[in-house]
């Protein structure tokens, strides 16, 4: 079968300003060996000119010059860095609430999100945006980091207390199908992040590295629909290949197979999968994920941004959708607007015919009517559509479900939404 198999894990982080965020990814990435020497003496050198008797590990991850003289993280920064078992991809998000949008991007594709609470502080308004944000892109592993318990002298009975307010929001929760586990750390020390600490000897279970490292690839994968949009039809037209026709693209959700029962949409011909290849190696079957190339038995006319799929698997058809969307632009969005809605990598114009209400961004989910959406806000919209579009709701094909609207004039990306 043709799959990941190169064990990658896709992270995301959220915390609030001086959670420690950017120093628990640096202390990561210290204890892991995963620092440059270069990198490494920047740190060093720069945490004696401002004369900490400790190694400023935040230093590692702030990239721009206003994040650096703030302290705080503004743009998605993706790290890289691999253990002997696996591979790491962090999307290091801002927290604030005017970067809604930024954190939202990072989350969106990760498979894994730690959120980290100051020990002093415990569960704040942050806290229960980012564990809503978390919800609403249906992340199944959470990672609640109590960070900073050398400043509360590692009190056990204290992180309890931030245990159990957390929990409060858990039940709350319109998503139950999330394993959310709790792990006390001090990342400016180095306590139960990498190695466990004797400071927290009260603590039974394991480190946020044995955690990541222990955690099951398939235990976290989304059970959907097998949907294969075609990004690009491939027609050599060389004397070994003459006749050859086939459609590239990555298979989002499920499962393909040789011989499958298949139906083409738009059109909604039938066919059966003759083959799946990756580059020049051939396959009796791909998994979700992978990016292939398939062949069918018969001679069908598909199109870039067709999707085919298994034909007693149909997805939904319709001209008009109803999706949450959180909104990235400066300029509104209002009733009547037109944009691009880009689904996949099909296009096609649309006009939001209303915005339903806006949606407080804390584990309440309150609403509120209002006519327009500005940036980082999140709502409810119904959006009318030039053509008919085949899709999932978000909760049930996450990869065919979302999609994203852009500035007819300008072009730009303006917002993202998920069907409902």
């Amino acid at each position: 079968m043709v799959g990941n198999k190169n064990k990658v894990l896709k992270l995301s982080t959220a915390g609030s300003v001086d959670d420690g965020k950017s120093t628990l990814i640096g202390r990561i990435l210290y204890d892991t060996h995963s620092l440059t020497d270069d990198k490494l003496e920047a740190i060093e050198r720069s945490s004696k000119q401002k004369g900490y008797d400790y190694l400023d590990f935040s230093l590692a991850t702030d990239g721009l010059v206003a994040e650096r003289e703030q302290g705080i993280t503004i743009d998605v920064a993706h790290i890289y860095f691999s253990t002997p078992n696996r591979s790491y991809i962090i999307a290091d998000t801002p927290g604030h609430v005017e970067y809604t949008r930024n954190m939202v991007t990072g989350t969106s594709t990760s498979q894994v999100s730690i959120i980290l609470i100051d020990a002093r502080k415990g569960v704040i308004e942050q806290t229960k945006r980012h564990f809503f944000i978390n919800n609403l892109l249906r992340t199944k592993e959470i990672v609640v980091a109590v960070n900073k318990m050398d400043l509360i002298d590692f009190n056990q009975e204290k992180y309890n207390a931030i245990v159990e307010d957390f929990q409060s929001l858990i039940s709350g929760s319109d998503y139950q199908d999330q394993n959310i586990t709790f792990i006390p750390v001090s990342a400016l020390h180095g306590d139960n992040v990498v190695d466990k600490s004797e400071n927290l000897a009260w603590f039974k279970g394991e480190t946020m590295m044995e955690h990541l490292e222990n955690i099951r690839l398939e235990d976290i994968q989304e059970e959907a629909k097998a949907r294969f949009q075609v990004q690009t039809v491939i027609r050599p037209k060389t004397e070994e290949f003459h006749d050859f026709r086939g459609y590239a693209g990555k298979l989002k959700g499920g499962e393909l197979k040789v011989g499958d029962d298949v139906t083409v949409l738009p059109s909604g011909r039938k066919s059966q999968i003759k083959s799946i290849s990756f580059f020049d190696q051939q396959y009796l079957s791909a998994s979700k994920g992978s990016s292939i190339t398939i062949t069918l038995m018969d001679d069908v006319n598909v199109s870039r941004g067709d999707l085919i799929v298994k034909s007693e698997e149909l997805p939904k058809e319709s001209k008009s959708i109803m999706a949450k969307i959180c909104w990235m632009d400066n300029k509104p969005l209002e009733a009547a607007s037109t944009y691009f809605l880009q689904h996949g990598v099909k296009l096609v114009k649309s006009k939001v015919k209303s915005i339903n209400h806006k949606i407080s961004t804390d584990t309440t989910g309150a609403t509120e009517k209002v006519s327009q959406l500005n940036m980082n806000d999140l709502g409810l919209v119904e959006i009318q559509l030039a053509q008919p579009i085949h899709f999932d709701a978000y909760d049930e094909n996450k990869g065919n479900g979302a999609f994203i609207l852009v500035d007819t004039k300008s072009n730009t990306t303006a917002g993202v939404g998920f069907i409902l």
